[in-house]
């Protein structure tokens, strides 16, 4: 299939990349990408200087983080597809027109999943592993590799999410607004090799809390059942624990009355977080199918 490159702009969010920028930028102009924007968070390695000598069309963010990056960029790029690709040099510009070529066929984000897992250290491997089948049960999806920094994606279909990590988080946002506005997502098998020359900037626990957080958070407005029925098992679980001891002590002829209470506040609430999962279900289920219908009436007055 023939790509059309000059409709496409290289998205490179970095921060202290001085060791694989140049390379990255040289290989996806040698391969045709004359549109190259680095989004930088201030790197004092001269990062900046690099990618400029190479050709690339430099910004340096005005927050710092790689959500803050992706979102600030949306407003300078020029063309209607974006390949975002990270700077460390883990991924390979050999993927790239694999990753752009879906676009062209009319799907609107491509995700790649990295099949290098020799390259993860095994404590990722695992939390990766965990996250992508916590994001299936959240949302409803598996998308193999949802933390990938390796993404392609029409400048439209992005625009129109409502993006607001400002961290490691947003390739996770990304998917879930994907999913919300009924995006066709492709996922595609790329290349992951090991980091050179600069470390990882992502903390194993601290940033895995903070997706696992965005995960559960945006499965409120998409997912409800989800969200409120793990609140709800988890306080009926609470009041199944004290019942039990209140039961225990019963029968040795000691009565707490308090734990009793709390017990029986427990379970109410437990069981009403559940249904209150239930019916936000349903009223999600109904709003799609409303949003279903009218987007079929539109595309039936255009015709």
């Amino acid at each position: 299939m023939d790509l059309n490159r000059e409709q496409i702009c290289v998205l490179i969010p970095t921060l202290n990349e001085a060791p694989t920028i140049g390379t990255l930028v040289r290989d996806f102009r040698q391969l045709g990408y004359s549109h190259i924007l680095v989004m930088d968070a201030n790197s004092t390695d001269g990062t900046r200087d690099i990618a400029r000598k190479e050709g690339a069309v430099v910004y340096t963010q005005t927050s710092r983080g790689k959500g803050n990056a992706i979102i600030e960029a949306l407003s300078l790029i020029p063309c209607p597809y974006v390949l975002m690709v990270d700077g460390d040099g883990t991924y390979t510009v050999d993927d790239a027109d694999r990753m752009i070529e879906p676009l062209f066929q009319g799907y609107h984000h491509v995700i790649g999943m990295r099949i290098g897992e020799e390259s993860f250290s095994r404590l990722n491997r695992i939390g990766n592993r965990l996250i992508n089948y916590l994001f299936k049960m959240a949302h409803g999806r598996y998308l193999s590799d949802v933390l990938s920094g390796y993404r392609a994606f029409t400048l439209e279909s992005v625009r129109q999410m409502h993006l607001k990590e400002s961290g490691f988080g947003i390739e996770t946002e990304m998917a879930v607004q994907a999913m919300k506005n009924n995006q066709q997502i492709m996922v595609i098998p790329i290349q992951y090799g090991a980091r050179t020359g600069t470390e990882t900037k992502l903390n194993p626990f601290q940033d895995g809390f903070r997706i696992v957080r965005t995960i559960y958070r945006l499965a409120r407005v998409n997912n409800p059942l989800f969200y409120f029925g793990l609140i709800g098992m988890l306080l009926f679980a609470g009041g199944a624990i004290t019942g039990i001891y209140v039961i225990f002590e019963w029968f040795r002829n000691i009565q707490h009355l308090p734990l009793t209470i709390l017990t029986l506040l427990l379970i109410t609430l437990g069981f009403e977080m559940i249904m209150f999962g239930v019916i936000g279900d349903l009223m999600l289920a109904f709003h799609r199918e409303i949003q279903l219908e009218l987007q079929e009436l539109r595309q039936q007055k255009q015709k």
